[in-house]
């Protein structure tokens, strides 16, 4: 794929959704953090629903801290591997309250030394809580990147480091945001939406799926 179809792809994306967002509730770097950590092999709606009780309750990490490792669990059950992410998000409150003042760290380093938070977690949280145009591939990028051929890779590091030298500058900050969206609701896994997918005519994706026939 060439630079200009990159560039019309990204056009239309932000002009069909100047300002994405996380689908993920939170109101501070702290709630994110927590919630994304909460979102590894979970859906956004399951951490949702669990974290609207959660944080009237406990939204600090002073807070969640006090609560231990069993009443957390007790608030995100619902949420896969609730129980190694409980010990994980306790393990990251003493160290932020230890090592941080209680504050969320916004370099990478920092962010990666917590408990159950990998690089795609601390690309969010400095993205979306801290405005870094950084890159955040999870399953629906690498989906996107490597099917319509923005930025094809072997693996989520190859594709993060395509995606950050290919989309255009004025893009990057959104662009993760538009990508996951883009996979989760039109670029789908099993049969992607190309009869409804704005991009279509600059996909490079061979096997395009039709429209379904009405019944």
């Amino acid at each position: 794929m060439n630079a200009a179809k990159r560039l019309e792809i990204f056009t239309r994306f932000r002009a069909a959704n100047p300002s994405p967002k996380t689908e993920l509730d939170y109101t501070t770097p702290f709630e994110l953090l927590i919630a994304v950590l909460l979102s590894a092999q979970a859906t956004d709606v399951s951490v949702n629903k669990a974290t609207r009780v959660l944080y009237p309750v406990a939204n600090t990490p002073a807070k969640i801290l006090a609560l231990g490792v069993d009443e957390l669990a007790s608030y995100i059950r619902t949420i896969g591997l609730f129980r190694t992410k409980a010990k994980n998000v306790i393990a990251t409150c003493q160290i932020l309250l230890e090592q941080h003042g209680g504050e969320v760290p916004r370099d990478r380093a920092s962010l990666e030394a917590l408990p159950g938070v990998g690089r795609k977690t601390a690309n969010v949280v400095m993205n979306t809580a801290f405005g870094e145009p950084t890159m955040a591939v999870d399953t629906h990028i690498f989906r996107v990147s490597n099917r319509t051929g923005i930025a094809p890779g072997k693996n989520v590091d190859i594709v993060e480091q395509k995606l950050l030298k290919f989309v255009p500058k004025e893009f990057l900050h959104d662009a993760h945001h538009w990508l996951i969206l883009h996979g989760r609701y039109t670029c789908t896994a099993r049969k992607p939406q190309c009869w409804n997918c704005m991009i279509a005519d600059l996909c490079d994706y061979k096997d395009k799926s039709p429209m379904p026939a009405v019944v």
